[in-house]
Protein backbone atom coordinates (compact mmCIF):
# COMPACT_ATOMS: atom_id res chain seq x y z
CA UNK A 1 0.00 0.00 0.00
CA UNK A 2 1.57 3.39 -1.24
CA UNK A 3 1.64 6.68 1.40
CA UNK A 4 -0.71 8.18 -0.95
CA UNK A 5 -3.37 5.09 -0.73
CA UNK A 6 -2.80 5.39 3.02
CA UNK A 7 -3.97 9.41 3.07
CA UNK A 8 -7.05 7.96 1.26
CA UNK A 9 -8.61 6.14 3.69
CA UNK A 10 -11.16 8.36 5.57
CA UNK A 11 -10.82 8.69 8.87
CA UNK A 12 -14.22 8.66 11.64
CA UNK A 13 -13.58 9.44 15.39
CA UNK A 14 -16.52 8.38 17.28
CA UNK A 15 -18.01 9.50 21.00
CA UNK A 16 -20.69 7.00 22.69
CA UNK A 17 -22.22 8.09 25.20
CA UNK A 18 -25.06 6.67 27.47
CA UNK A 19 -26.41 2.92 28.21
CA UNK A 20 -25.31 -0.64 27.13
CA UNK A 21 -27.91 -0.34 24.61
CA UNK A 22 -26.76 2.63 23.26
CA UNK A 23 -23.17 1.17 23.49
CA UNK A 24 -24.84 -1.75 20.93
CA UNK A 25 -26.05 0.69 18.79
CA UNK A 26 -22.42 2.26 18.06
CA UNK A 27 -21.01 -1.21 18.17
CA UNK A 28 -23.55 -1.68 14.60
CA UNK A 29 -22.55 1.93 12.75
CA UNK A 30 -18.58 1.22 13.60
CA UNK A 31 -19.20 -1.87 12.01
CA UNK A 32 -20.45 -0.45 9.30
CA UNK A 33 -17.71 2.31 8.79
CA UNK A 34 -15.32 -0.20 8.84
CA UNK A 35 -16.82 -2.66 6.62
CA UNK A 36 -17.12 0.34 4.13
CA UNK A 37 -13.34 0.93 4.57
CA UNK A 38 -13.46 4.16 7.01
CA UNK A 39 -10.41 4.03 9.60
CA UNK A 40 -11.71 4.82 13.64
CA UNK A 41 -9.13 7.20 15.00
CA UNK A 42 -9.29 8.55 18.80
CA UNK A 43 -8.13 12.03 17.70
CA UNK A 44 -10.86 14.45 16.54
CA UNK A 45 -8.43 16.86 15.41
CA UNK A 46 -7.22 14.29 12.47
CA UNK A 47 -10.58 12.81 11.65
CA UNK A 48 -12.28 13.86 8.53
CA UNK A 49 -15.44 13.69 10.67
CA UNK A 50 -16.75 13.03 14.22
CA UNK A 51 -20.12 10.90 14.95
CA UNK A 52 -21.29 11.79 18.46
CA UNK A 53 -23.58 8.67 19.59
CA UNK A 54 -25.91 10.94 21.80
CA UNK A 55 -27.91 9.92 25.42
CA UNK A 56 -31.00 11.63 26.09
CA UNK A 57 -32.88 10.53 29.13
CA UNK A 58 -31.67 12.87 31.96
CA UNK A 59 -31.12 16.09 31.62
CA UNK A 60 -27.45 16.29 33.07
CA UNK A 61 -26.96 13.05 30.50
CA UNK A 62 -28.09 15.59 27.97
CA UNK A 63 -25.62 18.07 29.25
CA UNK A 64 -22.97 15.79 28.97
CA UNK A 65 -24.18 15.48 25.32
CA UNK A 66 -23.72 19.15 24.03
CA UNK A 67 -20.87 18.90 25.73
CA UNK A 68 -19.04 16.10 23.80
CA UNK A 69 -20.89 17.87 20.51
CA UNK A 70 -19.49 21.06 21.48
CA UNK A 71 -15.88 19.33 21.95
CA UNK A 72 -15.94 17.70 18.41
CA UNK A 73 -17.14 21.26 16.41
CA UNK A 74 -14.56 22.88 17.97
CA UNK A 75 -11.29 20.05 17.60
CA UNK A 76 -13.03 19.44 13.83
CA UNK A 77 -16.23 21.31 12.91
CA UNK A 78 -17.77 18.24 10.96
CA UNK A 79 -19.91 16.28 13.45
CA UNK A 80 -22.89 14.20 13.32
CA UNK A 81 -25.14 13.52 15.47
CA UNK A 82 -27.75 10.54 16.03
CA UNK A 83 -29.23 8.86 19.53
CA UNK A 84 -31.62 9.60 21.75
CA UNK A 85 -30.78 13.29 21.98
CA UNK A 86 -31.67 13.36 17.84
CA UNK A 87 -35.09 12.10 18.42
CA UNK A 88 -35.96 15.93 19.70
CA UNK A 89 -33.08 17.68 17.12
CA UNK A 90 -34.43 21.46 17.65
CA UNK A 91 -32.59 21.41 21.00
CA UNK A 92 -29.45 20.26 19.01
CA UNK A 93 -29.77 22.79 16.19
CA UNK A 94 -30.68 25.76 18.68
CA UNK A 95 -27.40 25.52 20.37
CA UNK A 96 -25.29 24.15 17.44
CA UNK A 97 -26.40 25.05 13.64
CA UNK A 98 -23.36 23.97 11.92
CA UNK A 99 -23.74 20.40 12.74
CA UNK A 100 -23.66 18.17 9.49
CA UNK A 101 -26.45 15.97 10.38
CA UNK A 102 -29.10 14.80 13.25
CA UNK A 103 -30.46 10.71 13.41
CA UNK A 104 -32.66 9.57 15.94
CA UNK A 105 -31.50 6.26 17.57
CA UNK A 106 -31.31 3.55 15.89
CA UNK A 107 -31.27 4.87 12.40
CA UNK A 108 -28.20 2.98 11.56
CA UNK A 109 -28.78 3.86 7.65
CA UNK A 110 -29.49 7.77 8.21
CA UNK A 111 -26.42 7.58 9.72
CA UNK A 112 -24.33 6.17 6.84
CA UNK A 113 -26.10 8.51 4.42
CA UNK A 114 -25.21 11.64 6.63
CA UNK A 115 -21.37 9.81 6.81
CA UNK A 116 -21.24 9.29 2.70
CA UNK A 117 -22.11 12.67 1.94
CA UNK A 118 -19.50 14.23 4.13
CA UNK A 119 -16.56 11.77 3.64
CA UNK A 120 -17.16 9.09 0.50
CA UNK A 121 -16.01 6.07 1.43
CA UNK A 122 -12.75 5.27 -0.18
CA UNK A 123 -13.58 0.89 -0.42
CA UNK A 124 -10.33 -1.42 -0.43
CA UNK A 125 -11.59 -4.71 -0.04
CA UNK A 126 -7.92 -5.79 1.18
CA UNK A 127 -8.24 -3.18 4.31
CA UNK A 128 -12.03 -4.03 4.98
CA UNK A 129 -11.51 -6.78 7.22
CA UNK A 130 -14.47 -7.39 9.50
CA UNK A 131 -14.86 -9.43 11.80
CA UNK A 132 -17.75 -11.82 11.64
CA UNK A 133 -19.24 -10.80 14.82
CA UNK A 134 -19.02 -7.31 14.32
CA UNK A 135 -16.93 -4.57 15.92
CA UNK A 136 -17.39 -4.53 19.46
CA UNK A 137 -16.42 -1.50 21.97
CA UNK A 138 -16.17 -3.73 24.98
CA UNK A 139 -13.33 -6.37 25.98
CA UNK A 140 -13.42 -8.96 24.11
CA UNK A 141 -14.43 -11.65 26.58
CA UNK A 142 -17.66 -10.33 26.69
CA UNK A 143 -20.61 -8.81 24.45
CA UNK A 144 -23.50 -6.68 24.79
CA UNK A 145 -27.02 -8.80 23.13
CA UNK A 146 -29.62 -6.84 22.37
CA UNK A 147 -32.37 -8.88 21.83
CA UNK A 148 -35.12 -5.83 21.29
CA UNK A 149 -35.63 -2.62 20.78
CA UNK A 150 -38.35 -0.09 22.49
CA UNK A 151 -40.61 -0.65 25.07
CA UNK A 152 -44.48 -0.93 25.91
CA UNK A 153 -44.22 0.26 29.24
CA UNK A 154 -45.45 4.49 30.26
CA UNK A 155 -42.90 5.00 33.36
CA UNK A 156 -43.53 8.36 34.39
CA UNK A 157 -40.01 9.21 34.62
CA UNK A 158 -39.12 7.78 31.49
CA UNK A 159 -39.23 9.32 28.06
CA UNK A 160 -37.80 5.90 26.10
CA UNK A 161 -40.70 4.72 24.44
CA UNK A 162 -40.82 8.75 22.81
CA UNK A 163 -37.00 8.31 22.18
CA UNK A 164 -37.30 4.77 20.92
CA UNK A 165 -40.80 3.52 19.93
CA UNK A 166 -42.30 0.53 21.15
CA UNK A 167 -41.22 -3.00 22.05
CA UNK A 168 -39.78 -4.32 18.55
CA UNK A 169 -38.43 -7.49 19.32
CA UNK A 170 -35.75 -9.12 17.23
CA UNK A 171 -36.58 -12.87 15.94
CA UNK A 172 -34.87 -15.30 18.27
CA UNK A 173 -33.15 -17.38 15.42
CA UNK A 174 -31.37 -13.95 14.50
CA UNK A 175 -30.35 -13.40 17.52
CA UNK A 176 -28.75 -16.81 18.61
CA UNK A 177 -27.45 -16.50 15.12
CA UNK A 178 -25.46 -13.13 16.57
CA UNK A 179 -25.21 -14.96 19.72
CA UNK A 180 -23.47 -18.02 17.92
CA UNK A 181 -20.84 -15.96 16.52
CA UNK A 182 -19.96 -14.00 19.39
CA UNK A 183 -19.11 -17.66 21.07
CA UNK A 184 -17.25 -18.60 18.17
CA UNK A 185 -14.81 -15.32 18.25
CA UNK A 186 -13.79 -15.75 21.76
CA UNK A 187 -16.71 -14.03 23.87
CA UNK A 188 -17.03 -15.68 27.17
CA UNK A 189 -20.29 -13.88 29.15
CA UNK A 190 -23.08 -12.75 27.37
CA UNK A 191 -25.29 -9.78 28.55
CA UNK A 192 -28.71 -9.76 26.96
CA UNK A 193 -30.12 -6.22 27.24
CA UNK A 194 -33.30 -4.44 25.63
CA UNK A 195 -35.88 -1.89 27.37
CA UNK A 196 -37.62 -4.61 28.98
CA UNK A 197 -36.16 -8.22 28.45
CA UNK A 198 -39.29 -10.03 29.81
CA UNK A 199 -41.26 -8.84 27.45
CA UNK A 200 -39.42 -10.55 24.70
CA UNK A 201 -41.44 -11.61 21.88
CA UNK A 202 -44.54 -9.88 22.80
CA UNK A 203 -45.10 -8.22 19.50
CA UNK A 204 -44.17 -10.64 17.73
CA UNK A 205 -46.59 -13.31 19.31
CA UNK A 206 -43.94 -15.53 20.53
CA UNK A 207 -43.54 -16.58 16.72
CA UNK A 208 -40.94 -19.03 15.78
CA UNK A 209 -37.76 -18.76 13.58
CA UNK A 210 -34.75 -20.86 12.61
CA UNK A 211 -31.88 -21.29 14.46
CA UNK A 212 -29.67 -24.22 12.63
CA UNK A 213 -31.78 -27.22 12.36
CA UNK A 214 -34.85 -26.29 14.79
CA UNK A 215 -37.43 -23.79 15.33
CA UNK A 216 -37.19 -21.41 18.36
CA UNK A 217 -40.45 -19.48 19.33
CA UNK A 218 -39.17 -15.69 20.47
CA UNK A 219 -39.78 -15.84 24.03
CA UNK A 220 -37.72 -15.06 26.96
CA UNK A 221 -38.02 -18.82 28.17
CA UNK A 222 -36.76 -20.39 25.18
CA UNK A 223 -34.20 -18.08 24.00
CA UNK A 224 -32.45 -18.09 27.33
CA UNK A 225 -32.68 -21.66 27.24
CA UNK A 226 -31.12 -22.06 24.07
CA UNK A 227 -28.48 -19.05 24.86
CA UNK A 228 -27.75 -21.21 27.34
CA UNK A 229 -26.31 -23.98 25.36
CA UNK A 230 -24.08 -22.00 23.42
CA UNK A 231 -21.37 -22.58 26.28
CA UNK A 232 -20.93 -19.07 27.55
CA UNK A 233 -22.02 -17.21 30.74
CA UNK A 234 -25.46 -15.58 30.10
CA UNK A 235 -26.30 -12.58 31.88
CA UNK A 236 -29.71 -11.43 32.05
CA UNK A 237 -30.39 -7.61 32.33
CA UNK A 238 -33.73 -5.38 32.61
CA UNK A 239 -35.92 -7.67 33.84
CA UNK A 240 -39.63 -7.27 35.00
CA UNK A 241 -40.79 -8.94 37.53
CA UNK A 242 -43.34 -11.11 35.35
CA UNK A 243 -44.71 -14.21 36.34
CA UNK A 244 -42.79 -16.13 33.89
CA UNK A 245 -39.56 -15.45 35.22
CA UNK A 246 -40.30 -17.96 37.28
CA UNK A 247 -39.13 -20.52 34.25
CA UNK A 248 -35.99 -18.51 33.80
CA UNK A 249 -35.18 -19.22 37.26
CA UNK A 250 -35.23 -22.99 36.85
CA UNK A 251 -32.57 -22.64 33.77
CA UNK A 252 -30.40 -21.46 36.50
CA UNK A 253 -30.84 -23.86 39.12
CA UNK A 254 -29.96 -26.34 36.31
CA UNK A 255 -26.47 -24.16 35.48
CA UNK A 256 -27.88 -23.25 31.97
CA UNK A 257 -28.23 -19.32 32.85
CA UNK A 258 -26.19 -17.27 35.25
CA UNK A 259 -28.09 -17.35 38.42
CA UNK A 260 -28.16 -13.34 38.30
CA UNK A 261 -31.28 -11.05 37.77
CA UNK A 262 -30.61 -7.01 36.83
CA UNK A 263 -34.22 -5.94 38.17
CA UNK A 264 -35.38 -2.44 38.10
CA UNK A 265 -37.87 -2.52 41.15
CA UNK A 266 -37.75 1.49 41.03
CA UNK A 267 -39.41 1.71 44.68
CA UNK A 268 -41.46 -0.47 47.34
CA UNK A 269 -44.35 2.12 48.46
CA UNK A 270 -47.66 1.19 46.87
CA UNK A 271 -48.48 4.86 46.41
CA UNK A 272 -45.29 5.96 44.59
CA UNK A 273 -45.04 2.95 42.03
CA UNK A 274 -48.61 4.07 41.42
CA UNK A 275 -47.57 7.56 40.13
CA UNK A 276 -44.77 6.38 38.74
CA UNK A 277 -47.11 4.09 36.66
CA UNK A 278 -44.84 0.90 37.34
CA UNK A 279 -45.84 -2.36 35.38
CA UNK A 280 -46.71 -5.44 36.94
CA UNK A 281 -48.20 -6.22 40.55
CA UNK A 282 -45.35 -4.57 42.96
CA UNK A 283 -47.19 -6.00 45.83
CA UNK A 284 -45.87 -10.07 45.47
CA UNK A 285 -42.62 -8.83 44.69
CA UNK A 286 -40.89 -10.17 47.79
CA UNK A 287 -43.00 -13.39 47.76
CA UNK A 288 -41.67 -14.13 43.96
CA UNK A 289 -38.16 -13.09 45.16
CA UNK A 290 -38.76 -15.89 47.93
CA UNK A 291 -39.66 -18.01 45.42
CA UNK A 292 -36.93 -17.52 43.06
CA UNK A 293 -34.47 -18.15 45.88
CA UNK A 294 -36.34 -21.43 47.02
CA UNK A 295 -35.97 -22.65 43.18
CA UNK A 296 -32.18 -21.31 43.00
CA UNK A 297 -30.56 -20.22 46.17
CA UNK A 298 -27.24 -18.64 44.39
CA UNK A 299 -29.42 -16.33 42.60
CA UNK A 300 -28.07 -13.04 42.98
CA UNK A 301 -30.59 -9.78 42.64
CA UNK A 302 -29.27 -6.03 41.61
CA UNK A 303 -32.17 -3.31 40.85
CA UNK A 304 -32.13 0.30 40.76
CA UNK A 305 -34.16 2.38 42.66
CA UNK A 306 -35.30 6.27 42.58
CA UNK A 307 -35.97 7.98 45.85
CA UNK A 308 -37.35 11.72 46.24
CA UNK A 309 -39.68 11.13 43.51
CA UNK A 310 -42.59 13.54 43.42
CA UNK A 311 -44.97 12.79 46.22
CA UNK A 312 -42.72 10.73 47.94
CA UNK A 313 -43.13 10.96 51.87
CA UNK A 314 -40.90 10.18 54.62
CA UNK A 315 -43.83 7.23 55.15
CA UNK A 316 -42.90 6.17 51.45
CA UNK A 317 -39.58 5.76 52.12
CA UNK A 318 -39.61 3.84 54.96
CA UNK A 319 -41.60 1.78 53.40
CA UNK A 320 -38.86 1.21 50.88
CA UNK A 321 -35.90 0.69 53.78
CA UNK A 322 -38.13 -1.64 55.01
CA UNK A 323 -38.04 -3.69 51.98
CA UNK A 324 -34.70 -3.02 51.39
CA UNK A 325 -34.43 -5.08 55.35
CA UNK A 326 -36.43 -7.65 53.82
CA UNK A 327 -35.46 -8.40 49.74
CA UNK A 328 -31.31 -8.45 50.73
CA UNK A 329 -30.95 -7.92 47.29
CA UNK A 330 -27.09 -8.48 46.54
CA UNK A 331 -25.87 -4.84 44.41
CA UNK A 332 -28.16 -1.82 44.26
CA UNK A 333 -27.97 1.26 42.60
CA UNK A 334 -29.84 4.58 43.51
CA UNK A 335 -30.79 7.90 41.26
CA UNK A 336 -31.90 10.74 43.14
CA UNK A 337 -34.88 11.96 41.28
CA UNK A 338 -34.37 14.35 38.39
CA UNK A 339 -37.32 15.84 36.35
CA UNK A 340 -36.77 14.90 32.46
CA UNK A 341 -38.35 17.11 30.29
CA UNK A 342 -41.13 15.27 28.21
CA UNK A 343 -41.68 12.92 30.73
CA UNK A 344 -45.19 12.45 31.99
CA UNK A 345 -43.90 13.06 36.21
CA UNK A 346 -44.02 16.67 35.56
CA UNK A 347 -47.98 16.58 34.55
CA UNK A 348 -48.50 14.76 38.18
CA UNK A 349 -49.25 17.57 40.03
CA UNK A 350 -47.37 16.00 43.28
CA UNK A 351 -45.30 18.06 45.53
CA UNK A 352 -41.46 18.28 44.61
CA UNK A 353 -39.20 16.84 47.19
CA UNK A 354 -36.94 19.52 48.01
CA UNK A 355 -33.10 18.46 46.62
CA UNK A 356 -31.87 18.27 50.79
CA UNK A 357 -34.55 16.15 51.72
CA UNK A 358 -33.47 14.09 48.57
CA UNK A 359 -29.74 14.14 49.84
CA UNK A 360 -30.86 12.99 53.18
CA UNK A 361 -32.68 10.33 51.58
CA UNK A 362 -29.97 9.11 49.26
CA UNK A 363 -27.42 8.48 51.94
CA UNK A 364 -29.94 6.76 54.27
CA UNK A 365 -30.84 4.57 51.55
CA UNK A 366 -27.56 3.35 50.45
CA UNK A 367 -26.03 3.51 54.22
CA UNK A 368 -28.98 0.69 54.70
CA UNK A 369 -28.14 -1.23 51.85
CA UNK A 370 -24.57 -1.27 52.18
CA UNK A 371 -24.40 -2.86 55.27
CA UNK A 372 -26.96 -5.55 53.30
CA UNK A 373 -24.39 -5.91 50.67
CA UNK A 374 -21.57 -6.52 52.81
CA UNK A 375 -23.39 -8.78 54.68
CA UNK A 376 -24.21 -10.96 51.74
CA UNK A 377 -20.57 -10.26 50.75
CA UNK A 378 -18.60 -11.79 54.02
CA UNK A 379 -21.22 -14.82 53.69
CA UNK A 380 -18.70 -16.05 50.91
CA UNK A 381 -15.34 -15.85 52.83
CA UNK A 382 -14.42 -20.05 52.28
CA UNK A 383 -16.68 -20.60 49.81
CA UNK A 384 -15.12 -21.84 46.22
CA UNK A 385 -16.50 -19.57 43.55
CA UNK A 386 -15.87 -19.38 39.44
CA UNK A 387 -14.26 -16.32 38.60
CA UNK A 388 -13.97 -14.73 35.03
CA UNK A 389 -10.71 -12.53 34.73
CA UNK A 390 -11.27 -9.23 33.35
CA UNK A 391 -7.53 -7.45 34.02
CA UNK A 392 -4.11 -9.93 34.35
CA UNK A 393 -1.85 -8.74 36.80
CA UNK A 394 1.81 -10.23 37.70
CA UNK A 395 0.47 -11.97 40.93
CA UNK A 396 -3.22 -10.35 41.65
CA UNK A 397 -5.78 -9.84 38.73
CA UNK A 398 -9.23 -8.38 38.53
CA UNK A 399 -12.75 -11.03 38.10
CA UNK A 400 -15.91 -11.27 38.46
CA UNK A 401 -17.72 -13.84 40.24
CA UNK A 402 -21.15 -14.75 38.07
CA UNK A 403 -23.19 -12.44 40.92
CA UNK A 404 -21.44 -9.34 39.51
CA UNK A 405 -21.88 -7.87 36.10
CA UNK A 406 -19.18 -5.77 34.18
CA UNK A 407 -18.55 -2.24 35.27
CA UNK A 408 -22.28 -1.56 37.71
CA UNK A 409 -21.32 -4.32 40.34
CA UNK A 410 -18.56 -5.52 42.44
CA UNK A 411 -15.03 -7.43 41.35
CA UNK A 412 -13.17 -10.53 42.76
CA UNK A 413 -8.88 -9.94 43.75
CA UNK A 414 -7.64 -13.54 42.24
CA UNK A 415 -4.35 -13.82 43.94
CA UNK A 416 -2.56 -16.72 41.67
CA UNK A 417 0.93 -18.07 41.85
CA UNK A 418 0.44 -19.28 38.03
CA UNK A 419 0.04 -16.21 34.62
CA UNK A 420 -3.98 -16.14 34.24
CA UNK A 421 -5.00 -14.40 30.78
CA UNK A 422 -8.08 -11.93 30.50
CA UNK A 423 -11.28 -14.14 29.90
CA UNK A 424 -10.08 -17.32 32.25
CA UNK A 425 -12.68 -18.85 34.14
CA UNK A 426 -11.05 -20.19 37.39
CA UNK A 427 -12.01 -21.24 40.59
CA UNK A 428 -11.40 -19.23 43.30
CA UNK A 429 -11.78 -19.73 47.23
CA UNK A 430 -13.00 -16.41 49.02
CA UNK A 431 -10.46 -15.66 51.73
CA UNK A 432 -11.61 -11.84 52.56
CA UNK A 433 -14.86 -9.29 51.67
CA UNK A 434 -14.73 -5.66 52.31
CA UNK A 435 -18.07 -2.93 51.44
CA UNK A 436 -18.28 -4.15 47.92
CA UNK A 437 -15.52 -6.64 46.63
CA UNK A 438 -13.88 -10.17 47.40
CA UNK A 439 -10.23 -11.25 47.36
CA UNK A 440 -9.08 -15.17 47.21
CA UNK A 441 -6.91 -17.06 45.63
CA UNK A 442 -7.07 -19.46 42.56
CA UNK A 443 -6.80 -22.93 43.08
Amino acid sequence: MTDQTALAIPKISFVSLGCPKALVDSERIITQLRAEGYELTKSHAGADAVIVNTCGFLDSAKAESLEAIGNALKENGKVIVTGCMGAEPEQIRDRFPNVLAITGPQAYESVMGAVHEAVPPAHDPFMDLVPPQGVKLTPRHYAYLKISEGCNNRCAFCIIPKLRGDLVSRPAGEVLREAEKLVKAGVKELLVISQDTSAYGLDLKYAESMFGDRSVRAKFLDLSRELGSLGAWVRLHYVYPYPHVDDVVELMADGLVLPYLDIPFQHASTNVLRAMKRPGNQDKTLDRIRKWREICPDLALRSTFIVGFPGETEEDFEILLDWLGEAKLDRVGAFKYEPVTGATANDLGLPQVPDEVKEIRYRRFMEKQQAISARILANKVGKRLQVIIDEPGPTVSKGRSKADAPEIDGSVYVASRRPLRIGDIVTVKIERADAYDLHGIAV
